[in-house]
């Protein structure tokens, strides 16, 4: 855990019981608890809403236009069938 071994675990406890004290410190190690519980579930939740976009990103194709913005190909324009070539000159 983070390169911690036991004895340095201890001394922690030693050092924080020390400072805290005996009353405040079940208080403060339980603040801790949630406060890391909620940070875990917050990195979680990003990592899923990027992980589903991702997904997302990938299913939509637009017409080649991601495969062309990714390797630099022209995307081909369509022209319109009823519009006469001076009107797709403008």
């Amino acid at each position: 855990m983070f390169g911690i071994g036991m004895q340095e675990l201890i001394l922690i406890a030693i050092i924080a019981l020390i400072v805290v004290g005996p009353k405040k410190l079940p208080d403060l190690a339980k603040t801790l608890g949630k406060g890391f519980s909620e940070f875990k579930k917050a990195t979680e939740g990003m990592t899923d809403d990027l992980k589903e976009t991702m997904k997302e990103d990938d299913k939509i194709d637009d017409d080649g236009l991601k495969d062309s913005l990714l390797l630099k190909k022209p995307v081909e324009e369509e022209i319109p069938q009823n519009s006469t070539s001076s009107e797709v000159n403008k």
